[in-house]
């Protein structure tokens, strides 16, 4: 069985003057549901305000706590924060906490939301309000339930937040590979970042993919993986600039999986990107993404690692 995370907060009306796709999470949450008992589902706690404040500057936090954001944060987010949407963001990474916990325990599991790479210390931006990557990762190491994190980031978008927001933590590794000419124009320093060029394909990206990610997971040994799964370097996506096919996809999801599980790292899967106006095929590829890996991490034995 699968461990998935799932929060009815997730699933929100769109708030005026947004361009996110908010159904996407509702859609993901319904496909899962028709795999009937090979699920089960785990809610999560919202995090604690001292934990969110651990990434991010504490007058932005309350902020988004409030409802009160400045309309020149909310133009970088993407949306005005709502109340509806402060609950979103504060519940958001307790989903991600939780899908690592379980991770831990059974070798895999996934979140159905969260992977909001873009979010700074003190503003959101580019669709996401907090990192929950960040602020996970950070609560994990420093509790002491695990010691070496490594977020791997293989959306389209480089993972400019989360890489700020944990530079030069020693228990916190980031990986990201994205399109060099995309989103966020000023990029931030990833432990290890690999650009890639518009266009580029199935079986070029793995070859780099499985030449950059692997050495660096001998290295780090890390304990545990967070990986922000975005669908968005599909050749058919809005804001994407890369062409992986479906499969190519899997193939994707497949070597992760497969190095990860060669190490006996647990891994915890986030949503990501993934954009367009086919909700129902986004949430499709999002849910591609949680079944392959769970297929992969099925009957593995995973350790403990901490």
């Amino acid at each position: 069985m699968i461990a998935i995370v799932h929060h009815p907060d997730y699933v929100t009306e769109a708030p005026a003057r947004s361009t996110y796709r908010w159904g996407k999470n509702g859609a993901i949450r319904d496909l899962l549901r028709a795999e009937g008992d090979r699920i089960t589902w785990h809610a999560p706690e919202p995090m604690p305000q001292r934990w969110l404040e651990a990434a991010h500057d504490p007058d932005y936090v309350a902020q988004v706590l409030a409802a009160q954001v400045p309309a020149i944060k909310e133009r970088r987010i993407g949306f005005p924060v709502t109340p509806i949407v402060a609950r979103r963001a504060q519940m958001v990474p307790g989903g991600t906490y939780l899908a690592a916990l379980l991770a831990l325990e059974h070798g895999f599991a996934a979140n159905t939301a969260g992977g909001s790479h873009h979010a700074l210390a003190d503003t959101g931006a580019g669709y996401c309000v907090f990192n929950d990557l960040a602020v996970a990762a950070l609560r994990l190491v420093e509790e002491g339930t695990t010691t070496r994190v490594l977020i791997v980031d293989v959306d389209v978008h480089q993972g400019d937040g989360t890489a700020a927001l944990t530079a030069g933590h020693p228990q916190i590794a980031t990986y990201s590979i994205h399109a060099e000419k995309n989103f966020p124009a000023r990029k931030a320093r990833s432990t290890l970042d690999v650009p890639l060029a518009d266009a580029i394909s199935d079986d070029a990206y793995l070859a780099v993919l499985d030449e950059t990610l692997a050495p660096l997971i001998a290295d780090w040994q890390p304990t545990l993986i967070l990986y922000q799964g975005g669908v968005d370097p599909f050749a058919g996506d809005r804001l994407g600039r890369l062409a992986l096919s479906e499969d190519g996809l899997v193939r994707r999801d497949r070597l992760v999986a497969r190095l990860a599980i060669a190490a006996g790292i647990p891994l915890a899967c986030t949503v990501g990107g993934g954009y367009g106006d086919d909700v129902m095929a986004i949430a499709a590829r999002h849910v591609r993404v949680i079944s392959t890996l769970g297929d992969a991490f099925a009957g593995t034995a995973q350790p403990h690692r901490s």
